[in-house]
């Protein structure tokens, strides 16, 4: 997590603006970060199947391991989002150093908002609300076959196709159906 003075002071110098300077307005995140431990990540994507030619979306992408190991160990492209512009700055500095530019992006926005159309796979560790909240814009945007891997929390009432325990921890995989539920 973020250090309170970092973050304080991101927060104070967000909402300065110089005369004649315009900027869209702060948005707060819809959940606290807490990582994924690493050997969550590495079941996740394999429960997803993911492989080269996938192009994984990592919804809350925090500090980019998920994309950085779906490029990495499984030869994906991958694509990060935070709202959060310090998580995704540090995301890029960890993708730079590992070599993985050409490979990973990172976009700084909601997740709500963002174009998710071309993922194959989808990474969630979100919150129920959140989850539940993001079930129809999974369903409509993605093609039939695309995955979906959440650690922890499922999408509402949607039965998950697979869960596994990773070390008493929880992962569910789901198949975007032909006609939606």
């Amino acid at each position: 997590m973020l250090p309170i003075k970092r973050t304080a002071m991101f927060l104070m110098m967000s909402s300065v603006l110089l005369p004649g300077q315009q900027t869209a307005p702060f948005k707060y995140p819809d959940a606290p970060y807490v990582p994924t431990p690493v050997e969550v990540v590495e079941q996740m994507l394999r429960l997803a199947g993911v492989h080269k030619g996938d192009v994984v979306y990592d919804l809350g992408c925090g500090d980019g391991r998920i994309v950085i190991m779906a490029a990495e160990k499984f030869d994906a492209t991958a694509v990060g989002v935070d709202i959060n512009p310090e998580l995704i700055r540090d995301a890029r500095a960890k993708a730079e150093r590992a070599g993985l530019s050409g490979r990973v992006r990172f976009v700084e926005g909601d997740l709500f908002e963002t174009d998710i159309r071309p993922a194959s796979v989808v990474t969630l560790y979100l919150l129920p609300g959140m989850t539940e909240k993001l079930k129809p814009k999974l369903l409509r945007d993605l093609k039939p076959g695309s995955r979906i891997v959440s650690f922890t929390f499922g999408i509402g009432d949607w039965k998950p196709g697979k869960a596994m325990d990773v070390n008493g921890r929880h992962i569910y995989l789901w198949i975007v159906p032909e006609k939606h539920p």
